[in-house]
């Protein structure tokens, strides 16, 4: 029994017969009177299911083996890839990679018009040693701010495109000095250039929005924090301009949390107001913060707080850790057992809100005055997200678009964003943003959109207008390229990614207007122009009128075209002609009409037959049509229903009264009839154009006009100029807010009645008012406007007809 159990243990716990057989091995006793001996037999070795008699491996099975096990280890690795959460591979990350991604910061600077963006972007570049002097927009010198690098730019005062650039920011933490890389973008200000606000976001991982100390929250505010959230951008707060007259931080801070419903916080008092702010009280640490020596360079910390700051600093730190405890667990329960936390704790809070776009803390300076940016600078740091904490998905077409995590991180297989493109004298520039693997110089990437391989002849980073050749970028970074032939919001990867990534939102164009040039020998100049500013900015948008043959050109407004007709002129020397601006009127209808509509036409061999009955009536949606199929019986065979809806679209793309497009409509097909040879596609998508434009009238078809919201702000001294301006243009005013020195009015207006008013508002108020206008809705033209559009577009369509 002790060789049986001997036996058993060796053959994996099963016990063994004293016979011998072919497939296990036996133990054969000999007769008791002579010495025990055991006869070991050889066992078979079975592999995968076959049986081989021998103890070495066979040959031919290692590479089936092998061939296996390689295959279900790339199985598993690639599960695991897929499975792979960005946390997991954080913590399993090489040491030296993830402390390289945890000092990388991506962030744009972004607020209302005349903020003070670009004037805060060149002290943080100055204050970082990337610019060895400080120019101001429209600064004596000349020279202009190092981030406003267009001409016109300069010359207007005014972000027209926005600009790159990279820094490096050496911060003290735990009494060691660290080095932060930040990759920063300054945006514009005005509606007409909200393209480049959205295409930035759509790549940063942070941002810091800038408010006005004296006018707070403005309508350009409520703007950026809309595409903030639609791009789930967190945000630190820069409360600028605070040596200003009327400057109160305070009133920011409400508006932040009243008109942008978001929860914000101060973090930091200031030590006088207007000309007598000096510095700041950090609320974290409680201590006196002052920016001294020329342009602000030193910055000196000291623990003594001054006395008349001393109570009122205690409380807006308990209000800082009130509002934290609404959105932070950690720090409610230690408000709840009513201790204090440490300013680590806070810290740490303030971090975890704001990456979790619950919280922004804010924060006072005054960029022009040289006085708090360090500070501002330090909390990019310490509050604003790595590439590592947010959450960038991709899209698996091999999964039906399914959303994919990326992972920043450089081993990994390479994917990309190109988000926005310049021409300049080396070609076109490409701005891509890493967001997996690392980009090499001289590399084959693949374009998802096209499937075309292109190679990468040129890297740089860029600092505003010029280049500093690198070879290669890794994950999380911002770089642009040279030679690539792609369109803005491609994505790239390496070939073995099925990805492809969301483009930014792109709004509808609201005006536009016919553009010629001047000479004829100017045409190809004009065109090459054209499609460069097409490639470069998805608002700006071309198309030639087949009936009038005029080139039209669309954008976000007034202001946004002029700059592109002054570009014309003085980077390809073409000097053009400018039509009347054009509105983007739209048509609709009021009511149910119905139509009983037969399309018959002989013209010797086979006809075009088709009848449709149905009716037409207001969409469910104001803004889209749709179409019905109520069809039953077999009236309308199944491939004709889809010509019927294919003719509804393109009525609807040219409206019977304008020639606009036609929203709010609904066109149900509920009867019909069909003809043996001459019923077709072509026949039923005529048939339901015909029947649409035939009841349109009889529908109430109206004509639609573009409301803009307007904000005019201006001294309270000409409010009456204004509001006269305003009710001359039948203006539905919205809201007014009168502080101590100047009034913002807010109020719906028609495109059509504002051209031409920025002259007219410079005159009224002495050239001290300002305004600026986004997209609100579409309302009812009034009646008198209706007749006289419609009349002159009868007109135009009799002009062409006589030709």
């Amino acid at each position: 029994m002790r060789v049986q159990r001997a036996v058993a243990a060796l053959n994996n716990g099963r016990i063994l017969s004293s016979k011998c057989s072919g497939r296990f091995m036996g133990i054969v006793s000999q007769k008791a009177s002579g010495p025990p001996t055991t006869q070991w037999r050889q066992a078979p070795l079975q592999i995968e299911g076959r049986r081989y008699f021998n103890v070495s491996r066979p040959r031919r099975a290692a590479p089936v083996n092998a061939a296996a096990a390689a295959s279900a280890a790339l199985r598993k690795a690639a599960e695991d890839a897929a499975n792979m959460t960005p946390e997991t591979v954080f913590a399993n990350m090489d040491p030296e990679e993830k402390h390289r991604l945890s000092r990388v910061r991506n962030i744009g600077i972004a607020a209302h018009i005349d903020s003070g963006k670009t004037t805060v972007t060149e002290r943080v570049l100055f204050y970082t040693g990337r610019i060895k002097a400080i120019h101001e927009v429209r600064g004596r010198d000349g020279a202009g701010a190092k981030m406003d690098s267009m001409e016109l730019e300069r010359e207007k005062g005014i972000t027209i495109q926005s600009a790159a650039t990279f820094c490096d920011w050496k911060k003290v933490e735990n009494d060691k000095e660290e080095t932060y890389h930040v990759n920063l973008i300054d945006t514009p200000g005005h509606i007409d250039f909200t393209i480049e606000v959205e295409r930035a976001l759509r790549v940063l991982d942070g941002a810091v929005m800038i408010l006005c100390a004296v006018s707070g929250v403005q309508s350009q505010t409520i703007t950026v924090d809309r595409q903030m959230k639609r791009y789930n951008i967190p945000r630190i707060s820069f409360v600028n301009k605070m040596d200003r007259m009327g400057a109160n931080p305070w009133k920011a801070v409400e508006q932040i949390n009243s008109k942008l419903k978001f929860p914000a916080a101060a973090i930091q008092v200031p030590i006088g107001v207007e000309d007598q702010f000096k510095g700041v009280v950090d609320l974290i640490n409680m201590k006196a913060i002052y920016s001294e020596g020329p342009k602000g360079t030193i910055v000196r910390v000291t623990d003594k707080i001054p006395e008349d700051l001393k109570d009122f600093a205690e409380e807006k730190r308990q209000e800082l850790i009130e509002k934290l405890a609404d959105v932070d667990d950690e720090i409610a329960e230690i408000f709840l057992d009513e201790r204090t936390p440490t300013p680590l704790q806070i810290k740490n809070a303030i971090r975890r809100a704001t990456v979790a776009l619950k919280f922004t803390p804010v924060m006072m300076g005054s960029a022009l005055a040289d006085k708090s940016i360090q500070p501002m600078l330090d909390a990019v740091c310490d509050y604003l997200p790595q590439p590592a904490d947010v959450e960038n998905l991709a899209l698996d077409r091999s999964k039906g678009e399914a959303q994919t995590k990326l992972v920043p991180y450089n081993s990994l297989p390479f994917v990309g964003l190109a988000f926005k493109l310049e021409e300049n004298n080396y070609g076109q520039l490409t701005y891509i943003r890493v967001y997996q693997g690392t980009l090499r110089k001289g590399t084959y990437l693949f374009n998802s959109r096209t499937d075309k391989k292109v190679r990468i002849p040129r890297i740089v980073r860029m600092h505003s207008n010029e280049m500093e050749d690198v070879s290669e970028v890794g994950a999380g970074e911002i770089c642009a390229v040279f030679g690539v032939e792609c369109a803005s919001g491609d994505t790239f990867t390496d070939g073995n990614l099925p990805y492809t990534m969301t483009s930014m939102f792109v709004p509808d164009a609201v005006m536009s207007l016919s553009i010629k040039p001047k000479r004829s020998q100017d045409a190809d100049n004009f065109s090459k122009a054209m499609n460069r500013f097409q490639r470069e900015d998805p608002t700006f948008r071309l198309f030639v009128d087949e009936e009038s043959e005029e080139t039209i050109i669309s954008g976000m407004g007034e202001l946004h075209l002029e700059i592109y007709v002054e570009r014309l002129r003085r980077e390809y020397k073409v000097e053009c002609i400018t039509g009347q601006p054009r509105v983007a009127y739209r048509e609709t209808i009021a009511r149910r009409a119905d139509f009983d509509y037969l399309l018959r036409r002989q013209t010797g061999g086979p006809g075009d037959f088709a009848k449709v009955g149905g009716w037409i009536e207001p969409n469910e949606d104001p803004e889209s049509n749709s179409f019905v199929n109520a069809v039953v019986g077999g009236l309308i065979p199944d491939k004709f229903i889809s010509a019927c809806g294919k003719g509804f679209e393109i009525a609807c793309e040219k409206g019977p009264l304008l020639g606009h497009k036609v929203i709010g409509a609904k066109m149900v097909v509920n009867d019909g009839a069909t003809h043996v040879t001459d019923s077709s596609d072509y026949a039923f998508s005529l048939a339901a154009q015909m029947a649409f434009r035939k009841v349109f009238d009889e529908a109430g078809g109206a004509v639609l006009e573009p409301l803009m919201k307007t904000t005019i702000m201006a001294p309270n001294e000409f409010q009456g100029n204004i509001i006269m301006l305003m009710n001359k243009r039948s203006a539905t005013i919205i809201d007014t807010e009168i502080g101590t020195e100047e009034f913002t009015l807010i109020a719906d207006v028609s495109l059509n009645s504002m051209f031409g008013f920025s002259s007219q508002l410079r005159a009224a108020t002495q050239g001290k008012g300002e305004f600026s206008m986004e997209f609100s809705h579409y309302a009812a033209a009034p009646p008198h406007l209706q007749k006289e559009l419609v009349a002159k577009y009868q007109k135009e369509l009799e002009a062409k007809r006589s030709k």
